[in-house]
């Protein structure tokens, strides 16, 4: 994700911290004093804070280590303001398997809940939950409400929350996934509309919600119908085959010139018959701006990427397209490069399909 900087690797994952998030650490931090607390209580709600993140921390690798259980790898979890992303390589197919992974991450938050009332009733610590509020009360039981607070707020049956991907897997046991997506998008987009609604007239914080919950029930319903109309295509029907390849001895000068000479935005870099990187567009001008058009290829290019065989299925494709960070994945047939698949030609390939499909119905 763009705006994000590496924080550090757990569990084999990286985490990142978007810059909006160091918005809301600013905020809270000023808030407090303009509330007329002092610098030492204002450093304690920046704490706080830290604590609620790294609950949502955990609840997002609940869901990353549930899917490693399923050879579902996870590329990295990003924190935001709104909260964290685990961008997995892909969902489960298999209901009950998606039904595990979502679950996870509340089940994470359940289990802090736990343990943060078991400490609270040993310490006799527990007070009225009436008279907490978000500065004021214990700081474990605080944590504990809104640890709470996160188990019902993703358990709400709309995309993207997981909520939704449970509506999603109790009604993929029973009938299609397709169609079991769109049912899931309709209610999460009906709950939207009634959080716009009652937002509108209460707290305007809902109509932000109703807006995240819309849009990510209309991609995720959109994202599985791309999925379905790609079924049982293989990636060679798809490719481009007529591509430019770089080696990693070839200085950022000849990229540049290939990119004003084509439509490429990523380029495979190719050594002794193998791809060994990738050298994408936005990569090629940040390194253009700090060393120059004399570095060398191997110093810029991404090492860590995805790659496809010819034979593969398309929407297994798309699907690494959508939740990768590259805008082209390499195609290898018998360890050799043959192909590129984009984001783009997919979306040629369904459109010709459309209109051959119209010619015939006419």
């Amino acid at each position: 994700m763009r705006w994000s900087w590496k924080f550090t690797r757990l569990a084999g994952v990286d985490v990142y911290i978007h810059a909006t998030f160091f918005i809301l650490i600013g905020w809270v931090f000023f808030s407090h004093l303009a509330a007329g607390q002092s610098f030492a209580g204002a450093a304690a709600g920046l704490v706080f804070t830290l604590a609620l993140f790294s609950c949502v921390l955990l609840h997002e690798f609940g869901h990353a280590l549930a899917a490693r259980r399923y050879g579902i790898a996870t590329h990295d979890i990003t924190l935001l303001p709104i909260g964290g992303v685990a961008r997995l390589e892909r969902m489960p197919e298999d209901p009950r398997q998606e039904l595990y992974v979502a679950l996870a991450g509340p089940a994470v938050n359940v289990a802090i809940s736990v343990m943060l009332y078991l400490w609270l009733v040993m310490t006799s610590s527990l007070v009225p939950f009436a008279g907490l509020g978000v500065a004021t009360g214990p700081f474990a039981e605080r944590l504990l409400a809104l640890n709470v607070f996160l188990v019902l707020f993703n358990m709400i049956p709309a995309f993207p929350m997981d909520g939704g991907r449970v509506l999603r897997a109790f009604l993929a046991m029973r009938m299609d996934y397709v169609r079991a997506t769109q049912i899931a998008a309709g209610i999460g987009q009906g709950l939207a509309m009634v959080f716009g609604f009652i937002g509108l007239f209460s707290n305007p914080f809902l109509v932000f919600i109703a807006l995240f919950v819309w849009i990510g029930a209309a991609q995720e319903g959109g994202f599985v119908e791309m999925q379905r109309a790609l079924s049982g295509i293989p990636v060679y029907r798809a490719m481009i085959t007529d591509f430019r390849t770089l080696h990693p001895g070839d200085d950022l000068a000849k990229a540049a010139q290939l990119i004003l000479d084509g439509f490429q935005t990523d380029f495979p870099v190719v050594e002794n018959g193998r791809v060994v990187g990738i050298l994408t567009r936005s990569d090629l001008i940040n390194a253009l701006t700090q060393k120059g058009e004399h570095s060398l290829v191997e110093t810029v290019m991404q090492r860590s990427f995805e790659t496809a065989d010819s034979g593969e299925m398309l929407e297994r494709v798309f699907s690494r397209l959508q939740t990768g960070a590259f805008n082209s994945v390499p195609i290898i047939d018998r360890s050799r490069l043959v192909g590129l698949v984009t984001a783009e030609n997919i979306a040629e390939l369904l459109m010709i399909k459309e209109a051959l499909r119209t010619r015939m119905a006419a």
